[in-house]
Protein backbone atom coordinates (compact mmCIF):
# COMPACT_ATOMS: atom_id res chain seq x y z
CA UNK A 1 0.00 0.00 0.00
CA UNK A 2 1.03 3.50 -1.01
CA UNK A 3 2.69 5.13 1.81
CA UNK A 4 2.37 9.51 1.44
CA UNK A 5 5.10 11.44 2.17
CA UNK A 6 4.41 14.63 4.01
CA UNK A 7 5.90 17.98 2.29
CA UNK A 8 5.08 21.60 2.27
CA UNK A 9 3.14 21.12 -0.66
CA UNK A 10 1.21 18.33 0.86
CA UNK A 11 -0.16 20.25 3.27
CA UNK A 12 -4.44 21.82 3.54
CA UNK A 13 -4.67 25.29 3.48
CA UNK A 14 -3.89 26.57 6.97
CA UNK A 15 -4.78 30.10 6.16
CA UNK A 16 -7.97 29.99 6.02
CA UNK A 17 -9.87 33.28 6.26
CA UNK A 18 -12.33 32.97 9.25
CA UNK A 19 -15.09 35.72 10.37
CA UNK A 20 -15.32 34.99 13.89
CA UNK A 21 -13.47 33.38 16.48
CA UNK A 22 -16.03 30.77 16.86
CA UNK A 23 -15.54 29.82 13.20
CA UNK A 24 -12.40 29.06 13.78
CA UNK A 25 -13.45 26.55 17.03
CA UNK A 26 -13.25 26.10 20.74
CA UNK A 27 -10.69 23.63 21.89
CA UNK A 28 -10.62 22.22 25.34
CA UNK A 29 -7.60 20.93 26.78
CA UNK A 30 -7.31 18.89 30.16
CA UNK A 31 -4.94 19.29 33.09
CA UNK A 32 -3.92 17.39 35.38
CA UNK A 33 -3.34 18.47 39.45
CA UNK A 34 -0.99 20.59 40.97
CA UNK A 35 2.76 20.42 40.31
CA UNK A 36 1.67 18.76 36.85
CA UNK A 37 -0.46 21.55 34.52
CA UNK A 38 2.85 22.63 32.39
CA UNK A 39 1.96 19.54 29.98
CA UNK A 40 -1.30 20.41 29.16
CA UNK A 41 -0.53 24.65 29.63
CA UNK A 42 1.48 23.94 26.60
CA UNK A 43 -0.75 21.98 24.50
CA UNK A 44 -2.99 24.49 25.24
CA UNK A 45 -0.71 27.32 23.73
CA UNK A 46 0.32 24.93 20.99
CA UNK A 47 -3.56 24.31 19.87
CA UNK A 48 -4.18 28.79 20.17
CA UNK A 49 -0.82 29.47 17.89
CA UNK A 50 -2.11 27.28 15.31
CA UNK A 51 -5.07 29.20 15.11
CA UNK A 52 -7.98 27.63 17.61
CA UNK A 53 -10.31 30.60 18.00
CA UNK A 54 -10.94 29.71 21.56
CA UNK A 55 -9.28 27.20 23.74
CA UNK A 56 -9.93 26.30 27.36
CA UNK A 57 -8.22 24.62 29.99
CA UNK A 58 -10.58 22.02 32.14
CA UNK A 59 -8.29 22.11 35.51
CA UNK A 60 -9.27 20.45 38.61
CA UNK A 61 -10.38 22.70 41.45
CA UNK A 62 -6.71 22.50 43.12
CA UNK A 63 -4.46 23.42 40.50
CA UNK A 64 -7.29 26.41 39.62
CA UNK A 65 -4.64 29.22 41.43
CA UNK A 66 -2.04 27.30 40.10
CA UNK A 67 -2.80 27.98 36.44
CA UNK A 68 -4.83 31.11 36.72
CA UNK A 69 -1.73 32.39 37.36
CA UNK A 70 0.28 31.35 34.39
CA UNK A 71 -2.40 32.01 31.36
CA UNK A 72 -3.82 35.10 29.70
CA UNK A 73 -5.45 34.43 26.03
CA UNK A 74 -6.43 30.71 27.23
CA UNK A 75 -9.00 30.41 29.41
CA UNK A 76 -9.80 28.50 32.77
CA UNK A 77 -12.65 26.28 33.47
CA UNK A 78 -12.79 23.74 36.37
CA UNK A 79 -12.97 19.72 35.63
CA UNK A 80 -12.23 17.91 38.41
CA UNK A 81 -13.95 14.41 37.46
CA UNK A 82 -16.35 12.66 34.78
CA UNK A 83 -19.26 14.38 35.97
CA UNK A 84 -17.63 18.04 35.92
CA UNK A 85 -16.06 17.39 32.67
CA UNK A 86 -19.75 15.93 31.53
CA UNK A 87 -21.12 19.60 32.50
CA UNK A 88 -18.58 21.29 30.60
CA UNK A 89 -19.34 19.50 27.56
CA UNK A 90 -23.27 20.67 27.56
CA UNK A 91 -21.40 23.52 25.36
CA UNK A 92 -21.47 22.18 22.11
CA UNK A 93 -19.34 24.54 20.97
CA UNK A 94 -16.18 23.12 22.50
CA UNK A 95 -15.72 21.16 19.70
CA UNK A 96 -11.77 19.48 20.06
CA UNK A 97 -10.64 17.92 23.20
CA UNK A 98 -7.55 17.12 24.43
CA UNK A 99 -6.59 14.50 27.34
CA UNK A 100 -3.16 13.26 28.47
CA UNK A 101 -0.57 15.92 28.65
CA UNK A 102 -0.04 15.94 32.87
CA UNK A 103 -3.62 14.47 33.40
CA UNK A 104 -2.01 11.67 35.69
CA UNK A 105 -3.44 8.24 36.18
CA UNK A 106 -5.80 8.11 38.76
CA UNK A 107 -9.70 7.49 39.09
CA UNK A 108 -10.51 10.67 37.95
CA UNK A 109 -8.39 11.14 35.38
CA UNK A 110 -9.55 7.57 33.71
CA UNK A 111 -13.33 8.82 34.18
CA UNK A 112 -12.63 12.07 32.26
CA UNK A 113 -10.48 10.01 29.56
CA UNK A 114 -13.84 7.72 29.03
CA UNK A 115 -16.13 10.99 28.81
CA UNK A 116 -14.13 12.23 25.97
CA UNK A 117 -13.61 9.35 24.02
CA UNK A 118 -17.78 8.77 24.63
CA UNK A 119 -18.41 12.20 23.84
CA UNK A 120 -18.13 11.70 19.97
CA UNK A 121 -16.00 14.47 19.58
CA UNK A 122 -12.74 15.15 17.60
CA UNK A 123 -10.00 14.70 19.97
CA UNK A 124 -6.49 14.02 20.93
CA UNK A 125 -5.56 11.35 23.52
CA UNK A 126 -1.91 11.96 24.34
CA UNK A 127 0.57 10.71 27.39
CA UNK A 128 -1.08 9.13 30.07
CA UNK A 129 -4.50 9.02 28.21
CA UNK A 130 -2.88 6.13 26.58
CA UNK A 131 -1.69 4.40 29.62
CA UNK A 132 -5.35 4.62 30.74
CA UNK A 133 -6.43 3.22 27.55
CA UNK A 134 -4.09 0.27 27.44
CA UNK A 135 -4.93 -0.55 31.00
CA UNK A 136 -8.82 -0.91 29.99
CA UNK A 137 -10.14 -2.33 27.17
CA UNK A 138 -13.70 -0.82 27.39
CA UNK A 139 -11.92 2.33 26.55
CA UNK A 140 -9.88 1.02 23.40
CA UNK A 141 -13.53 -0.64 22.10
CA UNK A 142 -14.67 3.19 22.49
CA UNK A 143 -12.21 5.04 20.36
CA UNK A 144 -13.56 6.63 16.74
CA UNK A 145 -12.37 7.72 13.57
CA UNK A 146 -12.61 11.35 15.94
CA UNK A 147 -9.69 10.12 18.06
CA UNK A 148 -6.21 10.63 17.19
CA UNK A 149 -4.00 9.00 19.31
CA UNK A 150 -0.03 10.31 19.52
CA UNK A 151 2.00 7.34 21.26
CA UNK A 152 5.95 7.20 21.08
CA UNK A 153 7.29 3.31 20.44
CA UNK A 154 6.77 2.62 24.47
CA UNK A 155 3.21 3.92 24.52
CA UNK A 156 2.63 2.12 21.25
CA UNK A 157 3.92 -1.21 22.77
CA UNK A 158 1.69 -0.77 25.64
CA UNK A 159 -1.69 0.12 22.88
CA UNK A 160 -0.64 -2.74 20.90
CA UNK A 161 1.15 -5.49 22.45
CA UNK A 162 0.79 -8.10 19.60
CA UNK A 163 1.50 -5.56 16.71
CA UNK A 164 4.45 -3.91 18.49
CA UNK A 165 5.97 -8.06 18.84
CA UNK A 166 6.40 -7.97 15.16
CA UNK A 167 8.34 -4.84 14.62
CA UNK A 168 11.65 -5.69 16.76
CA UNK A 169 13.88 -3.00 18.07
CA UNK A 170 14.54 -1.05 15.28
CA UNK A 171 11.83 -1.44 12.50
CA UNK A 172 12.32 -0.96 9.11
CA UNK A 173 9.92 2.20 7.61
CA UNK A 174 7.61 -0.02 5.91
CA UNK A 175 7.44 -2.52 8.83
CA UNK A 176 6.58 0.81 11.08
CA UNK A 177 3.93 1.48 8.50
CA UNK A 178 2.54 -1.54 8.32
CA UNK A 179 2.23 -1.57 12.23
CA UNK A 180 0.76 1.51 12.54
CA UNK A 181 -2.03 0.78 9.97
CA UNK A 182 -2.66 -1.94 11.80
CA UNK A 183 -3.01 -0.16 15.31
CA UNK A 184 -5.50 2.25 13.26
CA UNK A 185 -7.24 -0.99 12.75
CA UNK A 186 -7.66 -2.03 15.31
CA UNK A 187 -8.25 0.31 17.20
CA UNK A 188 -10.54 2.47 14.92
CA UNK A 189 -9.00 5.65 15.47
CA UNK A 190 -6.49 7.45 13.61
CA UNK A 191 -2.66 6.85 15.01
CA UNK A 192 0.30 9.07 14.98
CA UNK A 193 3.46 6.82 16.26
CA UNK A 194 6.07 9.25 16.61
CA UNK A 195 9.55 8.69 16.27
CA UNK A 196 12.30 10.45 13.96
CA UNK A 197 10.32 8.59 11.15
CA UNK A 198 6.64 9.41 12.02
CA UNK A 199 4.26 7.34 10.81
CA UNK A 200 0.28 8.35 10.79
CA UNK A 201 -2.83 6.09 9.52
CA UNK A 202 -6.38 6.26 9.66
CA UNK A 203 -8.78 3.19 9.76
CA UNK A 204 -9.45 2.82 6.02
CA UNK A 205 -5.33 2.51 5.43
CA UNK A 206 -4.44 5.22 3.99
CA UNK A 207 -1.26 6.53 5.90
CA UNK A 208 1.15 8.97 6.02
CA UNK A 209 5.37 8.99 6.20
CA UNK A 210 6.91 12.73 7.82
CA UNK A 211 10.72 11.59 7.96
CA UNK A 212 12.61 14.40 10.44
CA UNK A 213 16.24 12.85 8.84
CA UNK A 214 18.39 14.95 6.04
CA UNK A 215 17.74 18.24 5.93
CA UNK A 216 14.82 18.09 8.29
CA UNK A 217 16.44 15.98 11.07
CA UNK A 218 15.85 17.66 14.68
CA UNK A 219 18.10 16.36 17.24
CA UNK A 220 17.11 19.08 19.82
CA UNK A 221 13.56 18.82 19.84
CA UNK A 222 14.56 15.83 21.80
CA UNK A 223 13.32 17.61 24.73
CA UNK A 224 10.69 17.73 27.39
CA UNK A 225 7.07 18.83 26.85
CA UNK A 226 7.80 18.50 22.66
CA UNK A 227 4.93 16.13 22.42
CA UNK A 228 2.80 17.69 24.45
CA UNK A 229 2.99 20.70 22.23
CA UNK A 230 2.23 18.86 19.02
CA UNK A 231 -1.06 17.20 21.05
CA UNK A 232 -2.18 20.69 21.43
CA UNK A 233 -1.42 21.91 17.40
CA UNK A 234 -3.43 18.58 16.38
CA UNK A 235 -6.11 19.76 18.73
CA UNK A 236 -6.12 23.40 17.52
CA UNK A 237 -6.32 21.89 13.51
CA UNK A 238 -9.31 19.61 15.01
CA UNK A 239 -10.86 22.74 16.24
CA UNK A 240 -11.04 24.83 12.97
CA UNK A 241 -12.49 21.87 11.53
CA UNK A 242 -9.98 19.49 9.65
CA UNK A 243 -10.31 16.36 9.44
CA UNK A 244 -8.63 14.27 11.54
CA UNK A 245 -5.65 12.75 9.65
CA UNK A 246 -5.27 15.83 7.70
CA UNK A 247 -4.73 17.65 11.09
CA UNK A 248 -2.14 14.84 12.39
CA UNK A 249 -0.28 15.26 9.21
CA UNK A 250 -0.20 19.40 8.98
CA UNK A 251 0.75 19.40 13.05
CA UNK A 252 3.65 16.54 12.38
CA UNK A 253 5.18 18.86 9.80
CA UNK A 254 4.29 22.45 11.50
CA UNK A 255 6.11 20.66 14.36
CA UNK A 256 9.25 19.71 13.26
CA UNK A 257 9.14 23.32 10.73
CA UNK A 258 9.03 24.60 14.12
CA UNK A 259 12.02 23.07 15.63
CA UNK A 260 14.26 23.76 12.43
CA UNK A 261 13.08 27.42 12.25
CA UNK A 262 14.41 27.91 15.85
CA UNK A 263 17.85 25.35 15.84
CA UNK A 264 19.50 24.05 18.64
CA UNK A 265 18.70 25.19 22.42
CA UNK A 266 15.12 24.60 21.51
CA UNK A 267 12.67 24.03 24.80
CA UNK A 268 8.87 22.82 24.15
CA UNK A 269 8.08 26.51 25.01
CA UNK A 270 9.74 28.06 22.04
CA UNK A 271 7.48 25.47 19.74
CA UNK A 272 4.55 27.48 20.07
CA UNK A 273 6.11 30.76 20.02
CA UNK A 274 7.88 30.27 16.63
CA UNK A 275 4.77 28.92 15.32
CA UNK A 276 3.78 32.50 13.48
CA UNK A 277 6.72 32.47 11.34
CA UNK A 278 6.29 29.01 10.09
CA UNK A 279 2.77 29.62 9.15
CA UNK A 280 3.99 32.79 7.65
CA UNK A 281 6.73 31.75 5.98
CA UNK A 282 3.75 29.33 3.96
CA UNK A 283 1.88 32.39 2.86
CA UNK A 284 -1.65 33.31 2.70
Amino acid sequence: MTIQTITRDSLPDLGKALGHKFDAGHALVLSGGPGRTGAARMAARGALRVGAGLVTLGVPPAAQLEVATQVTAIMLRRAGDGAGLRALLEDDRLNALCAGPGLGLDDDAAQKVRVVVQSGRACVLDGDALTLIARDNSLMDALHAGCVLTPHGGEFARLFPGIADDLGADPAVEAKAEATRAAAARSGAVVLFKGPETLIAHPDGRSALHAATGERAVPWMATAGAGDVLAGIITGLLARGFDPIEAAKAATWLHVSCALHFGPGLIAEDLPETLPAVLRELGP
